[in-house]
């Protein structure tokens, strides 16, 4: 339940981001502008960090929410190669290609974090790891129409930013695992979030921003930095509690179906029959890569997006 509810919230964020991209807004409000993808990455980043530490703080110690120098770096890493890289890459894929065509090739991460454990010898290539990564390929072709009948009309543009996303998705599992299996998951997002908010303010500083946006705009950011990241990421932790990692990632696939049902019924997106084929096989391949091995623990289960 608690799962479902952060795909929805996910869900929608792609589907508002869309809409913010190609102009759609104006229909709600004509102070609503389209947004470039770098802005809409950098609020919803930078504002759910300045609701969020206040959360924090009415709850714990300002000391509580320290951690050790070694493992900050690797959370502001994390914040800067992980979140703030796979936002912008994946909002840019949604503004050049679609919402199916972006989430889809995010969603291989699981490939690239095999492929990485596999490489460091940490897990076996085992026949089912194999099939599961030929299928992820077998269905990219397919999303985005590099296989079958037809011609490949996809913006590259946008199909290298959503697999750059998907690159920097599987950074920060790999990177998140070992931080999160030391301290409290909100104290690493609230560093995570630190991090990605600090390079967004380094490549585009406040004097860029301010005064360029109407109230509507930026209330339109806050209400997508809430749905985006505080939204989901309540749902989701609330969730792991109740659910092992690879019943929690199962369940999250319906983060994709979700996006791509919503940017059809309100932004008129479509895709073709075999594109359709394409996504259940992505999605297929993304729960059996990580279905742990029989007579062994899981050794890295994917963890969702900050999307």
């Amino acid at each position: 339940m608690y799962i479902a509810a952060s795909a929805l919230f996910w869900g929608v964020s792609a589907t508002l981001g869309r809409a913010a991209f190609t102009g759609r807004l104006a229909f709600f409000s004509s102070n609503l502008r389209p947004l470039d993808p770098l802005i809409l990455s950098q609020c919803r980043t930078t504002l759910s960090l300045l609701v969020l530490v206040p959360i924090l703080l009415t709850r714990r110690s300002a000391g509580s929410l320290m951690m050790p120098r070694s493992d900050l770096f690797r959370c502001l890493t994390i914040g800067v190669l992980g979140v703030a890289a796979s936002n912008y890459f994946y909002y840019l894929a949604i503004q050049r290609t679609n919402v199916a065509v972006a989430i889809v090739l995010q969603y291989t991460a699981p490939v690239w974090v095999l492929l990485y454990m596999v490489a460091r010898k940490l897990q076996r290539p085992t026949l089912l790891r194999i099939s599961s990564v030929a299928l992820a390929v077998v269905g990219c072709g397919l999303v985005i129409q590099l296989i079958g009948p037809g011609h490949w009309n996809v913006d590259m543009l946008g199909v290298g930013a959503a697999i750059l996303a998907s690159f920097s998705f599987a950074f920060y599992n790999i990177g998140g695992h070992g931080i999160l299996a030391i301290h409290d998951r909100w104290k690493v997002l609230l560093w995570v979030l630190a991090g990605a908010s600090a390079v967004w303010l380094l490549l585009n500083p406040p004097w860029n921003i301010v005064g360029r946006y109407s109230g509507a705009e930026w209330i339109f950011m806050l209400v997508f930095a809430l749905v985006s990241v505080m939204g989901p990421f309540s749902c989701y932790f609330a969730g792991l509690q109740y659910l092992e990692p690879t019943s929690a990632v199962v369940v999250s696939c319906l983060e994709p179906v979700f996006s791509i049902v919503l940017a059809a019924m309100f932004l008129r997106e479509t895709v073709g029959p075999l594109q359709i084929l394409g996504i259940v096989v992505v999605l297929a391949a993304t729960v059996l890569v990580q279905l742990p091995e029989k007579g062994r623990r899981e050794e890295l289960a994917i963890l969702e997006p900050i999307e």
